[in-house]
Formats: structure tokens, sequence, C-alpha cells
């Protein structure tokens, strides 16, 4: 901790020491707020300057007359539109208008044709024509102002229709109107009293009855209210308790996995001495890995100097070719062929038991490669290392498996050996393995981005047979193989020295020879091959050992004991920890739910229908006390005038039918529907809407900033720092500089740019709570990746900028950028600055700061896990790229 403290303190001494690198802090400082606030002022209110969108109008309306009286609609839409300041309208004429569209001068264009009040007038006729209002728009100029203009013309429609219906229904009910004037000194009786007195004169008894109910009622209010806040406080919390029940449900679920961990481990612990004594041979192997070395060097040798033997046989043949016409002299010559190098055809058994240790090498490589692959062990870059090397030494496999093949095809026609035949069949099939591994890789490399979980499975059934068949054949060599080639090798040799007899004996016994020393030259090149490569890979592999070894030393201990500690509270304490989440399990999937519901309900009827009822009880309690005895006698007296009238005047129908208010019911057959409008989350203008986006967008912009300008190593670390000392140190002086950027930008927002904020202090501490996230996802992805991670956080801002939903909603956009939405940081971060700017929701506050708080986990854990494996590969990038002379 005293190193990581040193280096932010030396790297703010160094900043305050050097104006030139204090301007530059501060200019980072500042540059992202101005990335935000210049967007944000650009677009503070659009929609209340649209008076300037030039939008040209033409009215050829001639108009028409209807029953003697003139009408002109396409006037009347003109006399609107001058008192409309929404759009900039324009009058002109249709040339001009047309022209004006086509270069520009006016956004679209409206033309009410000749015949317009005229089609209107059909209405009253037969068959009905409807007008047209022909709407032009030239959509290159712009891509919002089409949606604006297009908006405008839909409301010159939409008033002109509605002003129609209001006149027509004006006439009609003026009429209607007319004719029951005679009755309007009875209107106002019969329209507030006739129909409700008669029910109210039947119900007075049960009035009182319900009156007197309802004061009792009114007397238990207290208490019910009191009861009624228990049940809200336990709705409130019903999320918290459905998210703790589920999770009970699904560790319920797990237990059986669960339980079969701690056999695991209690196995493991049975198992530790052994891991104790393979962890010392690893340790001793890396003591002796020198000798390893020696070894293998050896056996380099040893394979050279056996191609010096095949070598010299295989010079001797063309010579014995040329005697193999005299019988008698080339049979002395084969014999005496043999006897000299008889040092050839003893290489013959050692090297094909070297090329199958060779082939159970690589089928245990490519397995591990498959597993490693199944459980996401290794990167794409890895990954693309390591497939063209596991090609290569597959290729070469399967070519030596054909030369060994061909060698005990020909041992086994001299002598019929089971064993050799078994030996033949088990190559041929590791050789179809291979050829199948083979096949996969190659797919795989072609499309290394995109390697499927059935390849992987199919790659690892493919490569554990394979090394289960390279295991046999290894196994079954030296008692049964290898007795058989002698057999062979032998036969061969036996036949060649008595054929002095048979020419074409001893021929053919040359020819098998000829081929055995060229399958065995091949062998031993292919042995060659390997061995170097192998000689090669030594020090990379004795470090990894070395490393090992440390890592055993050092830790060892504390996993026994971690282990130890595991089995004892398995053995103990999970016996009555299963018990209890199976009863709590089967409560909460058989009554919480029920529980839940009537919860639910009991609390939706407290909240929406106990407040007013409780006003009712308590107005209806006051009238039973003061006001129902005169109401009664009220009620029977008016409803014996209405039975009087009732009964000398038939005027029900009619009253209601013609008296009416014409201004009143013509707006509102025009009219019909009134939009309520409510703004749960009410923000006064757009550029305070878009202040999540901008922000968030220039903390990514900062964090992007500093890793451009600023570098993450800390110079001669390797002397004194280790590389997490590194991380967190130079970390710590990016985040207290993304600390600053965060403030300059929510703080201008607010004073600077006067943007709505429901929440300004939780505003600022989300957006500085935001920034040390993104800090922490740049900052690790450059610290572990150097070049590479500077291309992934550019990666990822453009990705954000789409998929978050930060302007358009998510649901508008391809599905590509709707499935990645969840896993982005922006769309988080837009949300929890949403939640300051317009009300906080706590769940979704909750929700968004938890995520934020899993991906900057997630980064620095990652970069614990990989900076130290990955630092000397990435720097080893690095130097090469600076070699260009373009890339620092």
């Amino acid at each position: 901790m005293k190193k990581i403290i040193e280096i932010v303190r030396t790297d703010w001494i160094n900043i305050i020491k050097t104006p030139v690198a204090a301007f530059l802090i501060v200019a980072l400082m500042v540059l992202p707020s101005l990335y935000a606030w210049f967007n944000l002022k650009a677009s503070w209110d659009p929609y209340s300057n649209t008076s300037d969108i030039a939008i040209a109008v033409t009215n050829a309306d001639q108009g028409t007359e209807v029953r003697g009286n003139g009408l002109n609609i396409g006037d009347q839409i003109i006399e609107n539109l001058e008192d409309n300041d929404a759009l900039g309208w324009t009058f002109v004429s249709k040339k001009d208008a047309d022209q004006g569209v086509k270069h520009g001068e006016y956004y679209a264009s409206i033309y009410i044709p000749t015949d317009f009040s005229k089609k209107i007038a059909t209405l009253l006729e037969d068959e009905q024509i409807r007008p047209v209002i022909e709407y032009s728009v030239n959509e290159k100029i712009n891509a919002i102002a089409p949606k604006m203009t297009s908006t405008g013309a839909s409301t010159i429609v939409k008033q002109t229709s509605e002003s129609f219906v209001e006149q027509v229904s004006q006439a009609v009910l003026t009429g209607f109107n007319e004719i029951g004037i005679e009755l309007e000194k009875e209107l106002p009786t019969i329209r507030n009293i006739e129909n409700k007195v008669f029910a109210l004169e039947e119900r007075l008894p049960d009035i009182e009855a319900l009156g007197n109910k309802a004061i009792t009622l009114e007397e238990k209010l207290p208490e019910i209210n009191k009861q009624a806040e228990k049940v809200i406080e336990l709705q409130e919390v019903m999320p918290e308790i459905m998210d703790a029940a589920d999770s009970v449900v699904r560790l319920n679920e797990k237990m059986p996995q669960i339980e079969k961990v701690g056999e695991g481990i209690v196995t493991l612990q049975d198992k530790m001495p052994e891991i104790k004594q393979l962890a010392d041979t690893i340790i001793d192997v890396d003591k002796n890995f020198a000798k390893i070395e020696e070894l293998v060097a050896n056996t380099l040798q040893d394979i050279r100097k056996a191609q010096d033997v095949v070598d010299k046989a295989q010079d001797a043949l063309p010579e014995m070719k040329e005697i193999a016409e005299n019988n008698e002299a080339f049979a002395k010559a084969i014999s005496d062929y043999l006897e000299n190098n008889s040092g050839a055809l003893d290489t013959v058994n050692p090297v094909l038991k070297q090329n199958i240790l060779l082939y159970q090498q690589t089928a245990s490589a490519v397995h591990q490669f498959a597993v490693q692959l199944d459980h996401n062990e290794l990167t794409t870059s890895e990954i693309e290392k390591a497939i063209p090397q596991l090609l290569s030494n597959l290729k070469s496999s399967i070519s030596s498996i054909d030369q060994s093949i061909q060698l005990l095809e020909i041992l086994n026609q001299q002598t019929s050996n089971n064993d050799i035949e078994k030996t033949f069949s088990d190559l041929q099939a590791l050789q179809v393995s291979f050829q199948s591994e083979q096949d996969m890789l190659t797919k795989m490399e072609n499309n290394i981005l995109n390697i499927t979980d059935s390849q992987t499975e199919r790659l690892i059934a493919v490569s554990d047979q394979a090394v289960n068949q390279a295991n046999t054949l290894v196994t079954d060599y030296d008692q049964t193989t290898s007795p058989a080639i002698d057999e062979g090798i032998g036969h061969i040799e036996e036949s060649a020295a008595n054929a002095s007899d048979n020419l074409q004996q001893a021929q053919e016994a040359l020819s098998k020879v000829e081929v055995i020393l060229k399958n065995t030259e091949e062998s031993l090149n292919y042995g060659e091959k390997r061995i170097k490569e192998l000689q090669e890979r030594l020090p990379e592999i004795g470090n990894k050992i070395h490393q090992t070894a440390i890592t055993i030393n050092e830790k060892l201990d504390d996993v026994e004991s971690g282990v130890n500690q595991a089995v004892r509270f398995y053995q103990n304490q999970f016996p009555k920890i299963k018990e209890q989440m199976q009863r709590a399990a089967s409560f909460v999937e058989k009554d919480l739910p029920e529980a839940t519901k009537e919860v639910d309900k009991v609390a939706d009827f407290i909240n929406n229908r106990l407040p007013s009822l409780e006003k009712s009880v308590h107005k209806i309690a006051d009238i039973i006390q003061n006001d129902l005895p005169g109401l009664e006698d009220t009620v029977r007296h008016t409803a014996d005038q209405i039975r009087q009238f009732e009964g000398n005047h038939n005027l029900e129908d009619i009253i209601q039918l013609l008296k009416n208010d014409i201004e009143q019911e013509s707006d509102f057959l025009a009219n019909p529907i009134e939009l309520s409008e409510n703004k749960v989350f009410p923000i006064p203008n757009y550029g305070s809407a878009n202040s999540p986006f901008y922000t968030t967008l220039s903390l990514w912009v900062g964090a992007l900033l500093l890793i451009s300008l600023l570098t993450v190593d800390v110079h001669n670390r390797e002397d004194i720092y280790k590389h997490h000392h590194v991380y967190f140190g130079r970390g710590l002086t990016f985040a207290s500089i993304g600390l600053m950027q965060a403030l300059i930008v929510t703080l201008g927002d607010l004073f600077i740019l006067d943007a709505y904020v429901k929440e300004p202090v939780w505003f600022v501490l989300f957006a500085i709570f935001i920034g040390m996230v993104f800090i922490s996802i740049v900052y690790t992805l450059v610290s572990v990746f150097g070049n590479v991670g500077k291309g992934l956080a550019i990666i990822l801002l453009v990705l954000q900028l789409s998929g978050s939903g930060g302007t358009f909603p998510i649901q508008v956009a391809p599905s590509f950028f709707q499935t990645i939405n969840p896993f982005l940081p922006f769309t988080y971060a837009i949300s929890l600055l949403r939640e300051a700017v317009g009300g906080m929701v706590i769940e979704i506050v909750v929700r968004d700061i938890l995520v934020l708080f899993s991906f900057m986990i997630v980064a620095i854990l990652f970069a614990i896990l990989l900076k130290k494996p990955l630092d000397a590969q990435i720097r080893k990038v690095s130097e090469q790229a600076k070699k260009s002379g373009l890339i620092h």
C-alpha cells in the first residue's frame, strides 16, 4: 500500500513541478466538459425555434355557394396560418413554391387546390367527394425538418376538419334549439332533479341504515388507518422479499451441485498427500531441469548419430545393386553389407518407439488445447498462436505415421505376426483421428472469432480418443510391438543371408532393406524436427515450471488450510443449512405467491380507494347527523311536485332531444375527445433531457483522452514496483483526474448551462461514480493490452453510442444493438443520471449502481489476473510497434 501511495504522490509532485504537465492535466480535466456543453447548448430547445422553418403556402381555392351563402375554406385556412407562428408560413404562388422547395429555399409547400371548398360542400349532396390538400417536402435538406413540417401539414388538415364539423353541427343544433325554446323555464328543474329524486326517495330507508353504519365505521377509522400503514410498509418491501425468495429457491435448486462440490472438497482433502507429492515432484523437476535439457540435447545427438549410420547404409546400396546380376557375388556382398551395416537396422526399433512417443505428445497437446478452449482459458491471440503449431505437428505426425505403417507392412510380410498387425491397425486408427483433428482445427483457424461450443465438444471427443489410442500404442510397444519388429528384421537379415542359391530372393531382401532404411531415415528426420522444436521450447517450459514451483512453495499451505476449513464446514454446518433451505424453498414455492397476491390486493385498495372511502364516510356521517332529517322532507316534497308536473306535461323526451348548448355541443362534435397529459417526470427542455447522454459520453471521452496523453506505466518499475503497485498507483492518479472531469462537467451543466436537474447533489455524485467506473475500464484495457487496449476502448465507445439508447429508444434500433444493450456500461450510466435529472426511482438507481460497480470490479479483477502474465508479451508487441516510427 505504501508503494501505491508513493506512486500517486510522485505523480502529483511531478505534475505540480512541471508547468507544461500541469497545464495539460488541467486541459484534460476541462476538455471533456467542453464536448458535453457545446453539444447540449446546440440542441438546448430546438422545438421552440420552429417559426424559422420556412414552409410555402399557396391558396388557389375559388370558393363555392352553399344554399345561397358563400363559402371559402381556403381563405379561412390562410387566416388561421397568419396567426400561427408554430412554423414559418410563407404565402407565395404555386410556381414560387415549387421552385423554392426544389432549391431548398423552403423545407416544404402546401397547396390548396381551386375546388377545395366545392368538394367540401358535397357533404350536403348524395355523393361526397373528399377534398385534398397537396403537401410537398424536400427530404434531402435535413433529417428532422420533414417530420416537423409533416406535423404542421397534418395540423392544418385537422383544424380544417374540426372547423367544418363545428360549423355544420352548430347550424343543425341551432335549429333544434329553436324548436325547444318554449320549454326553457322548466328545463333547469327537470335537468338537475327529476332523474335522481325518485330513486333517492325509494332509497331513503337504506340511506338511513347506511348512515348508521357509516357513523360506526367513522369511529373505527383511526384503527383501520394504522393497520393500513403496516400493509403499505409490507408491500413496499415485497420486491426485496420476492428477490430474496427467488434467491432461496435458486440456491435450493443448486443444493445437489453444492453437495457434490462438498463431496469433491472431501475427496480433495483425501488426495492432499498425493497433491503434495506431485508438488514435490514439480519442485524436483524445477531443480533438475538442467538435466532434462541435457537429456534432450543428448537425444538429439543420438538421433543425428543414427542418421549417420542410416546414411552410411544407404550410401552402400548402389554398389549392392551393381553386383545384383552375379548370384554368388551378390549373395556374399549382401551378407557382408548386412554385417557391416547392422547398426542401421538396429535403429529401426528405437526410432519407431520414439515416433510413437511423439505421436502421444501430439495427441496430448491437441487434447489440452481443446480442454482449455472449452473452459474459456485462452485469449484470441493465444488461439491464433496455438492452432498453426498444432496443425504443423498434426501434419508431420500424419506423414510420419504413413512411413511407420509402410515399415510395419514390410516387417509383417516377413513374420505375419498378430502383434505387428495390431500395431498397424492402431496406427491407422490414430492417423484417422489426427486427420479429423486437422480438419476441425483448420475450420477453427478460418473462423477464430466464431468457434462454436459444438466444434469444441467434437474436438474434445476426438482428441480424447486420439490420446487413448496413442497411450495404447505406447503401453503395448515394449511388450509386443518391439519383439515383433526385432523378429521381422531378423527374418529379413536371415532371408538375405540364406539367399545364395536364390538371386531373386536376395534382391527382394535388398529391396526391403532399402525401404526400411528410407522409412527409418524419414522417421529420424521427423524425430529430429520434433526434438528440435522441444529443445527450442525448453526455456519457456522451464520458466513455467519454475513459476509453478514458486507458486507451490508460496500457496500450497494456504490451499491445504482452506480445504480443511471447507471440509469442516461441509461436514458440520452444511447439513443444517441444507434442511433450512429446503423448508424455506417449500414455503416460497407453495405459500408465498398467494400471500403476495393478497398483500397486493389489500395495498391497492388502501392506496386507491381507502382515502376516498374515508372522505365519504366522514361526509356521510356528517350528513346523517346534521342534514338527513331535513333532506328526507325535501326529497319527498320534490318527488310529489315532479309526479304532478309529469301528469300534466309529457316533455321529458322533447327536452332531452331539443334543448342544448349550441357552442359547447358543436365544439364537442368537432373535438369529442380531450387528451389529458400527465408528465410523470417532467423535464422542461430538450437540452436538460439530453444532459445524461452527453455527460456520460464526455466522461468516456475524458478517459480516452487520459490514456491517449498519459502513460499507464511507471518508469524503472522493475527495480522498485511490482505489477499491482503500478496498476493501482497509476490508476489512482487517473481516477483523481477523472474525478475532477466529472465535477467540472456536472457543475458546468448545473451552473453554466442552467440545466434542469431534480436531484443536483445526486447528479454530481452519480457522475463521479460513473467517471470512476469508466476510468477503471479504459485504464485496465490499456494497462493490460497496451495500444491494443486503446483500440478496444474506442471500439467500446463506438458500440455504446448506438447501443446504449442514449438518444433514440433502444427498441427502434437494429436487433444487434438491442442484443448488446444490457451489456454496455453506457446503458446503466445514462439511466442512473436520468434518475437524478427527472426524479429517482430507488429500485432503478440501485440496479444501475450495482451493475456499474460490477463492471468496475470485473475490470480490476481482470487486471489483477492478467496484467502480470501478459506484461512481457504486450511489451514485446509494443516494442515491435515502436519500430515502425509511427506508434508510441
